[in-house]
């Protein structure tokens, strides 16, 4: 969840050797689409007809992939609540990098959702070593930079890991909820790994549920790649708080994911093979999946539990487990549960709930006796920026990137020198056109240049592919613009700067411990 700003040895690029998903390391991508196999990331584009006015890095394909963002773009739809978080690691200036979740936070919050943005304080104290003083001060020109850009503090949320009670309290009840064993797996984490930089994950997780504290409600959180091991652990753990798990059931026996689709064909089918249509055995089920489908594990599994059933009818019903729920709640569910119903031991059976009634009726019963009601939480992931000098964008070499505090003359001249995907000569450009797919410049105007207007970014892409378009003419126009963006966010974030005083948030901390500075891992 955690943007941070990228150093030599944890810069961010297009290109990689291989596909390595590490919130803190090298992280890189060569093909965005390994993702959708490897890590279960969606397509955006599936998604982007359901969302309103989507923005213009959702339109360009900047913004790539997603997890769950459906139930957002629901809510945004039906003006139901939804909220928005990311947050960021103050290790560094605030650069163009950054921009891009500013500008998805600010979106979310325009299109009518609780806005959240952290500063990580904890984990670059933890996991960086920064010092206090540090954090401060890019902590500061963090705020300054989303403030000018948008963000409305009076209707967002605004805080630091380290200030803020809450969040810490709920990352106290998380994490009887996180396995050490999880945190060997995901993050490599080992003997040598400090105590505190496994509770800033604990924190991040905490984060993440944040929004929902009060209110249970979709939220996504915008995030590059590199970030989804934070996110796949957050789901795991919001799902582990949940005092009751929903599920689809055809009988008092339980049938695993790969079973349960086969036992509803064999019900869909009941006419086939049962004596009596309106109530079919489980056994006969067990012989009709025999003959219908050939032999797999899923079916041979489902056959054996069907035939265990014995004469038991077949029949759908809605399953309430009872996960983490206190004996009053289990008693509760059971009293809330209309219709007909059968109690076991551990779970409840109801015969006139559809899936998500149960599911409205398990999160309501939960949050009435004390429990959180977590929705899982969506995320959004966005492409990496290539460095202006091709290759990695990185802190430590100034030419390959841009900071929003650069000044302006500076953003200028880093435009005018940085590297495209032009051919070696005017005529050959002409002759084969420019590999825009693969230009630093082209992606300023992909990513900021362009700003809202989709006809101009289609038409330097066109141009440049097409041979009308020669470098030199390219970066000049565009260090032009960079230079205008520049001057017009430090104006505004000049014209902030009262804005973020009078913000009942402490900028500046009084913390001892910076002799205590953690050892780099």
């Amino acid at each position: 969840m955690i943007e941070d700003t990228p150093t030599d040895d944890d810069a961010v690029a297009t290109g990689a050797d291989e596909t390595t998903l590490d919130p803190w390391g090298s992280s890189t991508v060569d093909d965005y689409r390994s993702l959708f196999a490897e890590f279960g990331i969606e397509s955006f584009d599936e998604v982007l007809p359901e969302v309103p006015d989507p923005h213009y890095l959702m339109r360009r394909g900047v913004i790539f992939g997603h997890r769950d963002y459906r139930r957002v773009a629901q809510a945004m739809r039906d003006g139901d609540p939804f909220a928005v978080l990311s947050g960021f690691m103050p290790t560094g200036d605030p650069h163009i990098g950054h921009k891009l979740v500013f500008d998805e936070i600010i979106w979310h919050q325009e299109q009518g959702g609780d806005a959240y943005a952290l500063i990580a304080d904890l984990e670059a104290h933890s996991a960086r070593g920064l010092s206090w003083a540090e954090i401060d001060e890019h902590a500061r020109d963090y705020l300054l930079s989303l403030l000018a850009l948008g963000f409305d503090p009076e209707e967002g949320d605004l805080y630091r890991q380290s200030t803020n009670r809450e969040l810490q309290d709920l990352a106290f009840e998380l994490g009887s909820n996180a396995r050490f064993a999880e945190f060997e797996s995901i993050y490599g984490f080992d003997g040598e790994t400090s105590v505190s930089h496994m509770q800033s994950v604990v924190t991040q997780i905490a984060d993440i549920l944040y929004p929902q504290l009060a209110e249970p409600k979709p939220t996504v959180v915008p995030v590059g790649p590199d970030q989804d091991p934070h996110m796949r652990l957050a789901r795991d753990v919001a799902a582990r708080t949940r005092f009751f798990k929903t599920s689809e059931a055809y009988a008092s026996v339980e049938f695993d994911g790969d079973e349960r689709p086969l036992v509803a064909d064999a019900y869909a089918n009941r006419d086939e093979y049962a004596d009596d249509p309106e109530t079919p055995r489980c056994v006969e089920a067990a012989a009709w999946l025999k003959s219908a489908y050939g032999q797999t594990g899923a079916r041979d599994r489902a056959v054996t539990k069907l035939e265990n059933a014995g004469k038991e009818p077949l029949r759908p019903r809605t399953r309430f487990f009872a996960r983490q729920a206190t004996d009053e709640a289990f008693a509760a569910l059971v009293e809330a549960v209309e219709g007909d119903k059968r109690v076991y031991d551990g779970h409840v059976d109801a015969f006139d709930l559809s899936l998500d009634e149960a599911d409205d009726l398990a999160q309501r019963v939960e949050m009435e006796t004390g429990g959180f009601g977590f929705v899982a939480p969506s995320s959004l992931y966005h492409r990496f920026m290539t460095g202006l000098t091709g290759g990695k964008m990185s802190s430590s070499v100034p030419a390959s990137h841009i900071s929003l505090l650069d000044d302006p003359e500076d953003g200028y001249d880093k435009v005018k020198s940085a590297a495209t995907g032009g051919r070696d000569t005017a005529a050959e450009q002409r002759e084969l056109g420019g590999k825009a797919d693969e230009c630093p410049v082209y992606e300023l105007y992909a990513y900021l240049l362009a700003g809202d207007d989709d006809e101009f970014a289609t038409e330097v892409y066109d141009e440049c592919v097409g041979g009308e378009r020669l470098c030199g003419d390219c970066k000049k126009q565009a260090a032009t613009l960079m230079r205008e963006f520049l001057k017009d966010h430090q104006e505004k974030r000049a014209e902030v700067k009262d804005l973020l005083a009078d913000l009942d948030m402490d900028v500046e901390t009084e913390r001892t411990g910076d002799g205590l500075v953690p050892a780099e891992e």
